[in-house]
């Protein structure tokens, strides 16, 4: 691992279906399954950043079988249970999303409101 590794930690957000940290690739299928491998990464983060530096993570919420499940602040307690401090909460608005055609018009259609935000988790060791 590099130093530059060692003081920045970044954390591609899981779109339902995978997870990139490094090199190491991991399929997730179930919510549950997800909050397990972040886990290791909070654990394995926590360990490879140096004191008083950075880690952020770009999370938004999901749904399944039309009801909403608000997975961030999951992860949130995850990487705060790991032993980092929470420095800043960031709500990001989402805008130009691919797919807002195709959710707008099954929202619609189903009846639920668009995930319209994501949140930046700033965390310091």
């Amino acid at each position: 691992m590099t130093k530059e590794l060692k003081s920045k930690v970044f954390i591609p957000q899981n779109y339902k279906s995978n997870l990139s940290l490094i090199e190491t690739e991991i399929a997730i299928k179930k919510v549950k399954d997800f909050f397990e491998e972040m886990k290791k990464v909070a654990s394995e983060s926590y360990r490879v950043l140096k004191k008083d530096k950075f880690c952020a993570i770009l999370m938004g919420d999901t749904r399944q079988k039309g009801c909403m499940i608000p997975m961030s602040f999951d992860v949130m307690k995850i990487f705060q249970d790991a032993g980092f401090k929470l420095k800043e909460l960031i709500i990001k608005e989402q805008h130009n999303c691919k797919a807002t055609g195709y959710w707008k018009t099954n929202s619609v259609k189903y009846n639920f409101l668009l995930i319209a935000h994501e949140y930046l988790f700033v965390f310091r060791k």
